[in-house]
């Protein structure tokens, strides 16, 4: 079978490449072509398009980039004519799934779903549209699937692909000696693989080092991006910067600070207590609290449906607050209860299979 993938962002590249893995798995002739990034492009096939050229975060930076977006929207929509894929695969990423699903099915493509759009939060009405331009969606949040039905909507729950991603992770035995990181508990920073989030959320992170001088604070990084950039941030302050590595890193580390996103529920399953962060263009945030209907921001909080870590969003995101939270986390009480809560999730998620399962029941569907 021909497979056509379109992830956006990195979290999308990472199950993306699960998702190849274990197709391959059930079709030993599988021929892959998509939008991803380098975890993708591991698994073979061609990839036509880098995440790092697709993912612009917020309202405003939308707006304000519209023309690549219409441009990579035209490519995709080509790419796929010439192509002809057996199934188009769309993973998360929904203001330009949506439209891509919608011209895949005008064309007679058959169209699933991997890791549905978070249309529970805001203007759910988007489900009736994709009732009507996705054959088949793959969930990886267990309410998602009364939410789709009262809708009128069957879909299949597949458990979470992180589960799969940290079961086939082995540490690197030599990974504090290799970047010279010491005996000391080391504190996290993972600023996001956005260029707007870094921006905003690295300057905050890295405003607290000074008051933890006897840690050791590591950025993770991801490939899309430079050193150079990384120092005009940085400048002489004393913290190492590490690409790709974040479950290393994670393995390690004591404490974490993370960009509302992924990696927070990454970082709950690899128990390292945390405080979420997260900081939007001015007018983004504005319609964002008009329009999205949810209590949590934090997949964490969102799973459990109730708050396990601490977000600090747009004003509440500066150096006092998050100082304040992280202190709170490093030892004691805060530190036991949120470890505590941790395993509950985990109990919540249940056991690694999500590729596997979406494999299969894609090439069943196809059959």
């Amino acid at each position: 079978m021909k497979y056509y993938l379109v992830a956006g962002e990195a979290s999308g590249d990472l199950h993306g490449a699960n998702l190849m893995k274990a197709l391959k798995a059930e079709d030993g002739a599988a021929v892959f072509r998509y939008f991803g990034g380098d975890k993708m492009e591991a698994e073979g096939g061609t990839l036509v398009k880098h995440y790092a050229d697709m993912a612009f975060m917020g309202f405003t930076e939308v707006v304000l980039n519209l023309r690549s977006i219409f441009k990579n929207l035209r490519a995709c929509k080509e790419d796929l004519i010439k192509w002809k894929p057996d199934v188009l695969i769309l993973i998360d990423f929904p203001g330009f799934n949506i439209k891509i699903a919608e011209f895949a099915k005008a064309n007679g493509i058959k169209v699933c779903y991997y890791i549905s759009p978070k249309v529970w939060a805001w203007n759910q009405k988007r489900v009736l549209k994709i009732k009507k331009v996705v054959d088949h969606m793959f969930c990886i949040l267990p309410f998602e699937v009364g939410f789709y039905r009262e809708w009128g909507m069957e879909v299949d729950y597949v458990g979470n692909p992180l589960l799969d991603e940290i079961a086939q992770f082995t540490p690197d035995a030599n990974f504090r000696r290799n970047h010279q990181l010491g005996d000391e508990k080391m504190i996290a920073l993972l600023p996001g693989s956005r260029k707007q989030e870094i921006e905003r959320l690295l300057p905050v992170m890295l405003s607290i080092t000074e008051n933890y001088p006897a840690y050791t604070f590591a950025i993770a990084a991801p490939p899309n991006f430079t050193e150079a950039y990384y120092h005009q941030f940085m400048g002489d302050k004393k913290v190492k910067l590490l690409f790709n590595h974040t479950y290393n890193l994670l393995h390690h580390a004591h404490a974490a600070i993370v960009a509302s996103g992924t990696a927070t529920l990454e970082t709950a399953l690899f128990k390292v207590p945390q405080v979420v962060v997260y900081k939007g263009g001015a007018i983004s945030i504005a319609i964002a609290r008009l329009l999205v209907k949810i209590k949590f921001i934090s997949l964490v909080n969102l799973i459990a449906n109730k708050k396990i870590v601490t977000e600090l969003i747009q004003e509440d995101c500066n150096t006092e607050k998050v100082n304040g939270e992280l202190n709170m986390i490093m030892e004691g009480a805060g530190r036991d209860t949120m470890l505590k809560q941790y395993d509950e999730l985990l109990l919540l998620m249940g056991k690694p299979g999500a590729s596997a399962k979406t494999a299969r029941l894609i090439s069943a569907y196809l059959k």
